[in-house]
């Protein structure tokens, strides 16, 4: 028993730096975020007072749930796009490619450069005078610009997809990886075939790797305000970019606050009911 209690105090001491970082730099600033959105503000000044008017507004205004829609949706795009790309580069990491650390340092390529500089490339890509018009235009497949690539929801999904793919690939990578290759070799021998060994060995032995890699990315994202501000336009706003102007144009602070912790209870609800959902759907496939 002193031993576990000994075991215990040392695991505390080990934690509490980590601790204390995540309360100074997460739990704080939630806490005056909070505060914040239950004050009612008199211009620039707060009142005195405390009101749920800002959930109120949130809640009842059309378009901000609009906005909310729009967001989610575009990165539950993002998400389904960015995995469905990932996964064929981090099964031939893990089961074809020899060479695997090159191959995974290749991967992190993107992110040797400014996460705004891939934005601003982008836009040029996709732009009226961009890459792909310029070149479609001559190979004399279009006679004019495509203007729906850049500056709508498209636009948005496509840079973020790109951006936010190492972080799909390297934990689906883990997964599979750490996936038995003597229960391949099994399957194999009693008969099945390539795509029913994937379907079902490698696909559910490498679901929690998706799993993780959905939630990495449907999260942050949903807060993206960077890629819609520059390839977005007025289609392709979204949440963060009102909450943006809400604190730094309008200098409504509280209006600010309840619009950023409603979208975060909004996204850590759908997070936890696709998490469940996912583990019943494993469970069941069992």
């Amino acid at each position: 028993m002193a031993d576990r209690g000994r075991n215990s105090r040392d695991g505390y001491r080990l934690l509490a730096p980590a601790l204390v970082v995540m309360g100074l730099a997460l739990a704080a600033p939630l806490l005056l975020m909070a505060i914040t959105s239950l004050k009612s503000q008199s211009g620039l000044t707060f009142a005195q007072g405390w009101t749920l008017a800002q959930y109120g507004e949130v809640l009842g205004r059309a378009s901000y749930r609009t906005l909310f829609l729009r967001s989610l949706l575009i990165s539950g795009a993002v998400t389904l796009v960015t995995v469905a790309l990932a996964y064929p580069m981090a099964y031939f990491v893990a089961f074809h490619a020899r060479r695997k650390f090159l191959w995974l340092v290749a991967l992190t390529i993107p992110f040797w450069t400014s996460y705004l500089l891939r934005v601003f490339a982008w836009k040029i890509i996709l732009g009226f005078n961009g890459v792909i018009n310029s070149g479609l235009m001559k190979l004399h497949l279009i006679d004019q610009p495509l203007s729906f690539l850049l500056y709508n929801p498209f636009a948005v999904v496509v840079t973020l997809a790109h951006a936010w793919a190492a972080f799909a690939i390297l934990p689906i990578y883990v997964s599979l990886e750490k996936i038995d290759r003597s229960l391949l070799e099994a399957a194999s021998d009693l008969g099945d075939s390539a795509f029913r060994r994937f379907l079902r060995i490698t696909l559910p032995l490498s679901a929690p790797g998706v799993i993780g890699a959905a939630i990495l990315i449907f999260v942050p994202t949903t807060g993206d305000f960077v890629t819609p501000e520059l390839v977005g336009g007025t289609k392709g706003t979204m949440i963060a970019n009102l909450i943006e102007v809400q604190f730094n144009a309008v200098g409504n602070w509280p209006l600010g606050a309840a619009l950023s912790l409603v979208s975060m209870a909004m996204v850590a609800v759908l997070a936890g009911l696709f998490v469940t959902a996912a583990r019943t759907a494993l469970k069941a496939a069992r």
